[in-house]
């Protein structure tokens, strides 16, 4: 088993990473579980994993609750489902909400755990990959509305991560696929050599080697961790970690959230996002073709969806990084470097978002 500490405090935590992880929930956990225990999940996740974590939650008063697998009911009716569900079972601030799931049923958890009773505590045991090494750290949580994505959240910390590697082999392709652009985007803002390590293993990641998938899912981690430790409520460094989302965001809020995956969207945003680096003189084409190539060998999508630029306009300015009436895009470097940058001509923006196209 691998560890990664978050440090954060009084609010730090563990990460725990490897193979049956899952059935030491508990001990993960020691002298830390509440006597209430509410999980959130899906159906698609339950099949699978719920028995097994009831199974070690014997000696608790659990319950349960199935929202609807989809980026489209990480929304305010399903908070409100569980929120009346919470009530009607009689749990009190002193219980716990676990979050066994990919990255929607852990957004809508964690959003449900840091308001109910003004906050209780909160566990994750991410099941997908984009999850484990994005989503489930650092303490982002959130619903959609119509208008955008994750527009209504808070940041709310848990009380640990859970990473069970095991979990990835119920996976489909595509769901595993979109986890890899997440991580290609650490090694794109912050790590020159484990972008190098993502090159020369590409093939190995993609047949889920074991050895690889930790390593590459640890090293997420790491990266992650020390980011939020440095800036847990992105006022600087943390906004690094939106590379490729405000582009990604639009593409997902345009189509529903339902004909593209997160990661999907997030390795179209990140072309878009290199390329205008690249048309602006700030990246070099020899790295803008490095991007390009990895998230290629990873068969993730290097083409955005067609639609006017009005539409992409109208949804980037609802996401949260307008500041001052101003969109602020996340633009690589370098490969291991990345910054914020403002005062890009629309016209130029359009441009290169028809280009990638």
């Amino acid at each position: 088993m691998a560890e990664v500490q978050v440090s954060l405090g009084e609010r730090s935590y563990t990460i725990h990473i490897g193979n049956e992880q899952l059935a030491n929930f508990r001990t993960n956990n020691a002298n830390r579980l509440n006597k209430q225990l509410f999980i959130i999940t899906n159906p698609t996740v339950s099949q699978y994993y719920l028995k097994p974590l009831l199974n070690v939650l014997t000696d608790h008063q659990v319950d349960f609750f199935e929202m609807r697998d989809g980026e489209q009911f990480k929304n305010l009716d399903s908070y409100a489902e569980i929120m009346d569900r919470l009530i009607s079972k009689g749990y009190n601030r002193d219980c716990g909400i676990i979050a066994l799931g990919g990255g929607v049923v852990g957004d809508l958890a964690g959003f449900v755990a840091a308001t109910f009773q003004r906050g209780v505590d909160f566990y994750q045991i991410p099941t997908t990959l984009l999850s484990q090494v994005d989503s489930s750290v650092g303490g982002k949580t959130a619903v959609n509305h119509p208008h955008g994505k994750n527009l209504i959240g808070a940041f709310y910390q848990p009380k640990s991560v859970v990473i069970d590697i095991d979990c990835l082999q119920t996976l489909t392709e595509r769901d595993f696929r979109s986890g890899l652009a997440e991580i290609v985007k650490y090694g794109i803002i912050y790590d020159t050599d484990f972008f190098h390590w993502l090159e020369h293993h590409a093939a190995e990641l993609k047949q889920q080697d074991p050895d690889a998938l930790t390593y590459a899912i640890k090293r997420s981690c790491e990266i992650k961790a020390d980011v939020v430790a440095k800036d847990e409520r992105e006022k600087g460094l943390r906004a690094l970690l939106n590379l490729g989302h405000t582009f990604g965001h639009a593409i997902e809020a345009a189509t529903t959230y339902g004909e593209w995956t997160h990661g999907e969207a997030v390795s179209a945003g990140i072309i878009i996002a290199s390329k205008l680096s690249e048309v602006t003189q700030r990246l070099s084409a020899s790295d803008f073709r490095r991007i390009k190539e990895l998230l290629t060998a990873f068969e993730l999508p290097t083409k955005a969806p067609e639609m006017p630029w009005e539409s992409w306009l109208e949804y980037m300015q609802r996401d949260k990084k307008v500041k001052d009436d101003q969109l602020h895009f996340v633009l690589p470097t370098a490969i291991g470097q990345a910054d914020v940058v403002k005062d890009i001509e629309h016209t130029t923006v359009a441009a290169v978002i028809t280009e990638c196209c």
